[in-house]
């Protein structure tokens, strides 16, 4: 055997090593794609359920805030009117209650009684006067209640 042989007998060995691995190599990649594709098909038979579910429940969401929305408009037009009726009796009932409570405010000083009992003047009895002395409050002498 010459050394060309030995060198072509040596690359065929290498050779038929190289092709082994990379065989391993594809059966493994062909084993790893199988898999693939089986998670995709089963992530797709669920996804395909909850995309129709994620749109019912969009669908719905958007009835109910055409829902809330037409509600909204309601609760504004009736603050609206509440408004407007609640300014229209301020004028209408306003000025005659201010002149209602006038008079009769007019009337308990001419008759010189308050709704208290004290005088017209508005000043309180003596006996329940206090004194002020900057900052305290001194309550008044005690005194013997005199018998009428």
């Amino acid at each position: 055997m010459s050394g060309g042989e030995v060198a072509g007998i040596l690359v065929a060995v290498f050779w038929a090593i190289l092709v082994s691995f990379l065989a391993v190599a594809l059966a493994r990649l062909a084993q790893t794609l199988k898999a693939t594709t089986r998670l995709v098909a089963e992530v797709t038979e669920q996804a395909v359920p909850l995309l129709a579910d994620a749109s019912t429940t969009v669908r719905s969401a958007r009835t109910q805030l055409d829902r809330v929305d037409a509600i909204a408009s309601d609760v504004q037009e009736v603050t609206s009117n509440a408004s407007a009726l609640s300014s229209t009796v301020a004028t209408a009932f306003g000025g005659p209650l201010v002149k209602v409570a006038a008079f009769g405010y007019g009337v308990r000083r001419a008759l010189g009684r308050t709704e208290g009992g004290a005088p017209a003047g508005g000043v309180p009895p003596r006996a329940s006067r206090r004194t002020v002395i900057i900052g305290r409050t001194v309550p008044p002498a005690r005194r013997r209640k005199q018998k009428d």
